[in-house]
């Protein structure tokens, strides 16, 4: 039996043992007998910080008045048998790993059965999936840190690793995130309503799907078919108005030229606001994963500031502040949990909404969001940059390069197309304060050449790692 393997090399295999007691629980031993030697062993370890011997054990059993003489004897004989083995000890985790999981799954689904029963005071159905899930995520994870000595080889590789981004199609953008936004982190776009927070998001959602991602668009304000009817007229070119203008016909034939070639899936899930939260987003993700093998390579929730927090209730003793951050912190864990980057928006506060100079302390209802963001910037709009069908973009954060650098830049925006282009360079005039590079080469509007010229790398690495 592997639970006798497990308690004899507790014994016995010093090795062995620092790495798996902090995982083993009582419970993955179902025999009593079993539960009584892990109990005596795990005691002597925390107290001892060494294996026990078993005359330890066997004491320790002795003065236990809860065991029958018969299962006295029963433990003495088998802790007796007990002797030191040569078992291959990466054989031993593997299946020390595997009997953890296999007693925990078990475990969950004989509680969820007494919960549907009725049989549970403390629990309800609502507690099934989090049990379950719990138990399906058992794993040893042995790493307890970084050796700064040791493993100096190991972090030179890291320093010369090249790391996956998500590119885009607009030059600026690429230059000061150098080539996209990683994996594993929390980018926000914050702007006064109507300026295009969620213009900016679809525009990249459908620049994302046209580099061959699969992208996870989840909306808290507009219906599915709204942002679906976006990422339209962006693909295909054309207005709003004449998109509701198009026969069936030419609409499936537009539909399939603006399509064609693509291997990336776009997903629209709409949830009402102020009422998902990432706990929500997690189970779609697994849902995804599970019906349509569906694993998005972006993920845009629009947005951030009427989702709702897992951790903590609206109202009550929780103020904005703790509210907002808390969510910002839930996202971001949930980008470090599936590897890849998070878009979401928020807006300015009533002073930032007319502040032609937005700054963080403009954001609104929680300045936990900026504290907790990995890429923020501000989206910024006055009558003369309306005028001429622009926007200015001004960097708040960046942990991926330097915030100084292009702190300023312009940005061309078609609304009716619902598209965001880059400008030519005499466009950028009067933002020298901005210390923008003199070098940069921005065409008169995004043709694709000097994009796929400067970021060729980029794409390539991406394909490859999607297939």
């Amino acid at each position: 039996m592997i639970e006798h393997v497990v308690l004899e090399n507790l014994i016995n295999n010093d090795e062995y043992s620092r790495k798996v007691l902090p995982f083993l629980q009582e419970e993955y031993f179902h025999s009593r007998t079993d539960k009584i030697i892990f109990k005596s062993i795990k005691k002597f370890f925390l107290e001892y910080n060494a294996l026990p011997p078993k005359e330890s054990v066997l004491i320790d059993i002795d003065k236990n008045k809860n065991i029958s003489e018969d299962e006295c004897n029963n433990i003495t004989e088998l802790v007796e048998s007990f002797t030191s083995t040569n078992t291959n000890l990466e054989w031993l985790l593997n299946e020390t790993e595997n009997f953890c999981k296999e007693k925990a799954v078990y475990n969950a689904i004989m509680e969820s059965i007494h919960i549907i029963d009725g049989k549970s005071d403390t629990k309800t159905e609502n507690a099934i999936p989090n049990i379950l899930s719990d138990a399906l995520s058992v794993s040893f994870d042995t790493h307890i840190g970084h050796d700064y000595i040791e493993d100096s080889e190991e972090r030179f590789e890291f320093y010369h690793k090249v790391e996956k981004r998500v590119p885009f199609d607009l030059d600026f953008f690429n230059i000061i995130t150098g080539g996209g936004t990683p994996q594993k982190t929390l980018n926000i776009i914050m702007a006064g309503t109507g300026v295009g927070k969620s213009l900016f998001m679809c525009h990249h959602a459908a620049n994302c799907l046209s580099q061959n991602m699969n992208v996870l668009y989840i909306t808290c304000e507009m219906a599915e078919e709204r942002i679906a009817e976006r990422i339209d007229v962006n693909l295909m070119d054309i207005t709003m108005d004449d998109l509701k203008d198009l026969p069936k016909n030419i609409y499936d034939k537009k539909l399939h030229t603006s399509t064609a070639g693509m291997s990336g899936k776009l997903i629209i899930k709409e949830y009402p606001t102020a009422t998902a939260n990432a706990n929500h987003f997690r189970i779609l993700l697994e849902e995804l994963k599970l019906k349509k093998k569906f694993k998005p390579d972006v993920v845009f929730i629009d947005y951030l500031n009427i989702c709702a927090s897992s951790r903590l209730k609206s109202g009550g003793n929780v103020n904005t502040y703790q509210y907002v951050k808390s969510i910002a912190e839930e996202l971001r864990g949930l980008a470090v949990e599936y590897n890849l980057p998070i878009w979401s928006a928020t807006q300015t506060n009533r002073q930032g909404f007319s502040n032609t100079d937005v700054e963080l302390e403009n954001v609104s209802e929680s300045f936990g969001l900026p504290a907790t963001a990995d890429f923020m910037f501000a989206l910024i709009a006055t009558e003369e940059l309306d005028k001429q069908n622009q926007v200015l973009v001004k960097q708040l954060k960046n942990r991926y390069n330097s915030a100084t650098a292009n702190k300023k830049f312009i940005l061309g925006i078609n609304r009716a197309k619902m598209k965001l282009y880059d400008v030519k360079r005499n466009e950028q005039s009067g933002l020298m304060e901005s210390n923008q590079d003199d070098k940069t080469v921005l065409g008169s509007g995004f043709d694709g050449e000097n994009f796929n010229n400067k970021f060729k790398t980029q794409k390539e690495k991406f394909t490859s790692w999607s297939v």
